[in-house]
Formats: structure tokens, sequence, C-alpha cells
């Protein structure tokens, strides 16, 4: 079980180790190595999804390790409540920033339209931490958008 601490209120996160071993391997390390303390939740689009696990409260973004292999083929679906890779257009540029999807978004699976981002985890409980965190103000800070006015922190991630 992994406990995502955040200034909202706990997120408590089942990997899908089977399916996804190199994010989940990927997450795990970043969570053991204390890398997520006092990040935020730096991208909050409702009705969409939230985004953390790499940038600090003034949007400046963490040294991280190598990227990882995309794992999209694996067959799990970007329902609601389950924990994607972030990357960029690179299809394996992933590091250690997460999503949470806030609804079903299929157009994020893999298919024919676009490799896709690969699903590692769902949230088992905390729902209402990840949709209270959906509705805060956001606006522009640094260059980026859908950023919280107030920052969201992740304040830990444990593993037990």
């Amino acid at each position: 079980m992994i406990k995502i601490s955040t200034s909202h209120g706990d997120i408590v996160v089942e990997l899908f180790e089977e399916t996804a071993p190199v994010s989940c391997a990927n997450f795990r390390q970043y969570a053991a190595d204390g890398f997520f303390d006092d990040t935020v939740f730096h991208r909050v689009i409702p009705n969409f999804m939230i985004q953390g696990g790499g940038m600090k409260a003034d949007m400046s973004q963490k040294e991280t390790r190598e990227p990882i292999k995309n794992e999209a083929e694996n067959g799990e679906k970007n329902l609601r409540g389950t924990l994607a890779m972030a990357r960029t257009q690179v299809i394996d540029s992933a590091t250690s920033q997460f999503f949470i999807n806030l609804k079903d978004n299929s157009f994020l699976d893999n298919s024919g339209r676009d490799f896709g981002y690969a699903v590692f985890g769902k949230v088992t409980d905390g729902m209402d931490v990840v949709d209270a965190i959906a509705a805060v103000e956001t606006g522009n800070m640094a260059g980026h958008q859908d950023v919280p006015v107030q920052p969201v922190t992740i304040t830990s991630v444990s593993i037990d």
C-alpha cells in the first residue's frame, strides 16, 4: 500500500505491479528516496486530472533520474481514480511526474492515435481528497497554466 499525504488529506493507492512493473518500481524508488516530499500538484484541471510529483511550490522542477520505458501497452485504462505516468511528446520520457484521472479518459489510452500514458495504479481510498484538490482555484504561474493559487502540497509518500 502507498499513502500519498497531501495538504488536503491522504490518498491511498494500490500499484499494478504485474502489469506495470517498470512504472511501479520507478514510483516506489522515488517514494523511498523521499523525492515527492514537499512537491506540489502543479496542474489541476477539473473533470480531467490532477498532476504532481516533480515541481516545488515555486514551480521549479526537481532533478530526476533517467526516463523510463512507457508501459501504456499493458492493457490498463485511464479510468477515474487511476494513476498514470506523465510524459512529454516523447513516448519514453516519463520520470517522476504522475497524474490521477478525475474521469474516464480513454483518449489517453494506448491506441492508433497515440502511444498513450501508462496506467500503473489506482486510488483505493481518498477519492474525496482527489476531488477536493480538483476543486481548488487555479491560475497561471511561472509560465504554467492550471496551477493552484494556493499550493496543494504532497507532504510525503509512504510505502507500507
